[in-house]
């Protein structure tokens, strides 16, 4: 999970970098083309088959999925990498209420309370330090846009729960990327048909496989072979490491964030520590 964290703070870093230079709607396209083609040989090999039953179940959670994307690179052409991801680490307390919400998953007051201090730490760095922002609640676009879309992620899990129990992860995995593609075309059908794709960077492909090969095959491999051996709670514990990982590749480059900011990343590191003792007493 330390590297699963790794890997998904990267896409946040090299998202910023491009955002820029390509419509979101049109780069989730041809990232989900690119994994439904991958996922696919994958099914091949191990001679599975995708299942069609009840496609529209796929759809739904592929839709969130694209909708997560989307707006987390509309939003990272609008402000940082590093608020981008503290709007992330929002996801498991949202998660937990729409896991009541869906499928009445309950969670004890510890868990609630280190999402709790995790949630202040990131609205803490996603109004930027500033007290009097947050008290006027002034929210910049960016993070008010990533925020329906990390919404839209973090209602994956329960209907995930609700309606793939008789799949496989590797045919949920498959399905629901196909749906994300489906969904993602007919969204950004106008952009693909002008956009100019031989003129692309290069960044920009190099962005896409990372996207594609990283993002898709290896960190859903990694989440399946950690949700096997560890507590769901710990599990999740390791996404409030994602702003942590996104400010070190900032500083790397010579970004600087301001010493304030580290006070919310320091309040999510915190939710971390509680979450994963939480998950060693319960074991």
């Amino acid at each position: 999970m330390l590297s699963f964290s790794l890997l998904v703070s990267l896409s946040f870093f090299f998202g910023h970098f491009i955002a820029q230079e390509i419509e979101p709607g049109v780069l989730m396209a041809l990232r989900f083309a690119l994994a439904t083609a991958m996922l696919w040989g994958v099914l091949l090999w191990f001679g599975a088959r995708p299942v069609w039953v009840r496609f529209w179940r796929f759809a739904l959670v592929g839709a969130l999925m694209a909708l997560y994307f989307i707006t987390m690179f509309e939003a990272l052409a609008r402000t940082s990498a590093v608020s981008t991801a503290a709007v992330f680490t929002l996801t498991p307390l949202m998660a937990a209420g729409l896991g009541w919400l869906i499928s009445r998953q309950t969670t004890n007051m510890w868990v609630l309370t280190a999402l709790l201090i995790g949630g202040v730490g990131a609205l803490w760095v996603i109004f930027r330090a500033d007290l009097d922002a947050l008290l006027r609640f002034e929210i910049g676009t960016g993070e008010a846009i990533f925020f329906f879309g990390a919404l839209a992620h973090a209602a994956v899990p329960a209907l995930l729960r609700s309606y793939c129990q008789d799949v496989t992860p590797l045919q949920s995995s498959f399905g629901t990327t196909l749906g994300a593609l489906l969904v993602t075309c007919v969204y950004a059908a106008p952009e693909i048909v002008i956009t100019p794709f031989a003129s692309l960077s290069a960044q920009v492909w190099w962005v896409l496989a990372y996207l594609a090969i990283v993002t898709t095959a290896l960190t859903f491999f990694l989440l399946q072979y950690a949700s096997k051996r560890l507590p769901g709670t710990k599990v999740m514990a390791y996404t409030y490491l994602v702003p942590s990982w996104v400010l070190l590749w900032d500083v790397s480059v010579g970004r600087w964030p301001s010493p304030m900011i580290l006070l919310g990343l320091a309040a999510t590191l915190l939710a971390l520590l509680m979450l994963l003792r939480g998950a060693r007493n319960a074991t």
